[in-house]
């Protein structure tokens, strides 16, 4: 039988090669170590993205450049062939920064208008040296709010105030911007095409720019926001003087309305309007370098997953483009998380058979985010001893289509109560009908999904 693994991270416990480790020694565990199979780790272009290229069989690569805050930080990429995966975050994210202080119950940073994109910058040129001129910029999580000014000067740019001389990093500084001196610009860019992997639809500027939105992520106050506004239109301003052409479809003026400018605190708007990026759904992009279609086409299971399943995962987060490739393989889908909030008829049209959740497992959310591998690897043998010896129940959920499946919690309320005290005393609860007592010992507390 083969299986593919092709979770995203869980966020703040595992990142996807190791949910891919510990669901495997499950599985194995539970079907006998029968089982061949494929781990692709994935993400959906922000954070995980360069473990899934690197799972994919691109070679790990790296570089000092600068860090959000002008330190020194060694931070990967990612390279096969004339192809680069950058990962904003490993040299600009906001992980990088000091600790943000919580004042009023809000995140505050003084770094939140000097951060800087700079290194990020320095790792596409990192690339380039490396003999690359098809670059993935995958920008989540990050720390600036520049416009991704940093980005440009880390390929050559000076940003001048009116006296000549250079702005020091951050956003808050391009309000000075007179002009900017393109004569050092990186002339390998030229050849090189850009793809901008991200979901983030928003402009740059305005209530729904980048630093309305994603400002108080990064420790902006409100009053931080309206100067990095106010400073990202100036550089709007000046790079239109710069870029042409002189009116309506001026290439910078228009690039700041395009869906995906205001992504990663403007980085996405300097990827459009100067390196003529093509912004694509970041799980799109993910799927496609790793080939997942391909390397899912033959397996009898596909188990996918992420730390939260909810609304928000239905918008094409990770688990669900990997849902609709096996779909159209005609592949049925497993999902594994930490929580979810999906109804039964959410996670049917979603594409999945079958979801299992740690919280099933260990009702504290703290606890699962800190025992997440032992609580995966309970959840894979349960898995794995179905695959070995289906009951009736988990035969019907993965032969029939997602949509024709009925999920319910097998221990709610009383149920789970019973369960637990039977679990303890070594013998099966009379509340879990139709449950594998194999399954309960290898630690199965919540649900197999489908009845």
């Amino acid at each position: 039988m083969r299986i593919v693994i092709a979770p995203d991270k869980f966020k703040g416990s595992l990142s996807a090669p190791e949910v891919c480790g510990h669901l495997e020694k499950g599985l194995q565990r539970g079907a006998g170590w029968n089982l061949a199979v494929v781990r692709i780790p994935v993400a959906d272009g922000g954070e995980g993205t360069l473990h899934a290229a690197v799972g994919s069989g691109f070679t790990r690569r790296s570089a000092v450049v600068a860090g959000p805050t002008g330190e020194r930080v060694t931070a990967e990429f990612a390279v096969r062939g004339n192809e680069a995966v950058i990962e904003m975050a490993a040299a600009s994210g906001l992980a990088l920064l000091p600790a943000i202080a919580l004042i009023d119950g809000r995140p505050r940073s003084t770094a939140a208008l000097t951060a800087t994109s700079l290194g990020t910058g320095q790792l596409i040129r990192a690339a380039l040296d490396a003999g690359c001129n098809r670059v993935i910029l995958g920008v989540g999580g990050s720390a600036s709010t520049d416009g991704g000014a940093g980005v440009l000067q880390g390929l050559g740019a000076r940003f001048l105030d009116a006296g000549g001389h250079e702005l020091p990093a951050g956003g808050a500084a391009l309000a000075r911007l007179d002009r900017i001196d393109f004569s050092g610009f990186e002339p390998r860019l030229k050849d090189t095409r850009f793809v901008l992997a991200s979901d983030v639809d928003n402009p740059l500027l305005g209530s729904q720019g980048a630093a309305a939105i994603f400002g108080p992520q990064k420790g902006a106050g409100p009053e931080d926001v309206e100067v990095l506004d106010a400073a990202l239109s100036r550089f709007v301003e000046v790079l239109a003087r710069e870029i042409g052409p002189e009116g309506p479809n001026n290439r910078a003026i228009k690039a700041a309305e395009a869906p995906g400018a205001g992504s990663a605190g403007g980085v996405g708007y300097a990827a459009i309007a100067v390196l003529a990026a093509a912004r694509r759904p970041g799980i799109e992009v993910v799927l496609e370098f790793t080939e997942l279609e391909q390397r899912v086409a033959g397996a009898d299971l596909v188990i996918t997953g992420e730390g939260s399943l909810d609304d928000q995962s239905l918008l094409g987060k990770t688990p669900v483009g990997v849902a609709r490739a096996a779909a159209r393989a005609g592949i049925p889908v497993i999902a594994v998380c930490g929580r979810t909030t999906l109804s039964a008829d959410q996670f049917r049209a979603a594409g999945f058979n079958l979801i299992y959740a740690l919280q099933e497992i260990e009702p504290d959310i703290a606890t699962c985010m800190t025992d997440a591998g032992r609580l995966l690897e309970q959840i894979g043998t349960a898995i794995g001893l179905q695959l070995a010896n289906p009951s009736a129940s988990f035969r019907q959920a993965l032969t029939n289509p997602p949509l024709q499946t009925t999920r319910r919690r097998r221990f709610g309320g009383t149920a789970t109560h019973e369960f637990e005290k039977a679990f303890i005393a070594g013998r099966p609860a009379a509340s879990t009908p139709h449950a594998s007592w194999a399954i309960m010992r290898a630690g199965r507390r919540g649900t197999d999904g489908v009845v």
